[in-house]
């Protein structure tokens, strides 16, 4: 699964973060952290807003779509995509650009099955307004997690990212930015991980895997 960090994070502080929730799962699931493209230019996040913001256009999006093409060609397809924060609005484009049937092209280069979001929001840009209407990639399992006491990004503003697809699970928590790990959460990523695997061992052995 390829996890995605915060506007001023990193793969290392993300790994910190999602220990909690997903430190038992080690051993079985193989979790990405990955470093956006801008850390090694010392720069920081997947991209920055202009202003004004209602112009639409976000500085960094190009170099950050192109280097996940690239990265999704070397080191993918990943089963799945986790992201936190910005990382959770950059998940939550992703679709936009998803091959449903795993064979890629120039417009939808990316092949994965499921997403995961904790503190999202919907990106406004002009670029990824576009992708939001590409609903045949939305088509997939999403698990949206979000907290009630956010004064980040307001439970409203997860919410609005959560409709974008077509399915979604809502996973509502009472703290406020983090990547919250209650038995509660727990057990619905558990359950949802398991249920992912379990579908995709049954495409590999001549079922649809459809859900």
């Amino acid at each position: 699964m390829l996890c995605l960090h915060g506007y001023h994070g990193s793969a290392a502080i993300l790994r910190q973060q999602m220990q909690p929730l997903f430190g038992d799962l080690r051993s079985t699931v193989e979790f990405i952290e990955v470093d956006a493209p801008s850390l090694a230019a010392g720069d920081f996040g997947w991209w920055h807003g202009n202003f004004p913001v209602s112009q639409g256009e976000y500085r960094g999006w190009q170099r950050t779509r192109d280097w996940l093409i690239d990265l999704f060609d070397r080191q993918g397809p990943f089963d799945g995509v986790f992201g936190f924060s910005q990382g959770a609005a950059l998940t939550g484009v992703l679709p936009g650009l998803r091959a449903p049937d795993g064979k890629v092209s120039e417009r939808t280069p990316l092949v994965f099955d499921f997403a995961i979001m904790a503190g999202g929001f919907r990106s406004e840009a002009v670029e990824h307004k576009r992708l939001f209407t590409v609903k045949e990639g939305y088509q997939l399992p999403s698990l949206h997690i979000m907290g009630s006491a956010d004064t980040v990004v307001p439970i409203a503003d997860s919410l609005t990212l959560a409709r974008q697809f077509a399915a979604p699970t809502v996973l509502e928590h009472g703290g406020g930015h983090v990547i919250a790990a209650t038995s509660e959460v727990r057990a619905h990523v558990v359950a949802f991980l398991r249920h992912r695997a379990e579908r995709g061992a049954t495409s590999t052995q001549g079922g649809s895997g459809g859900d």
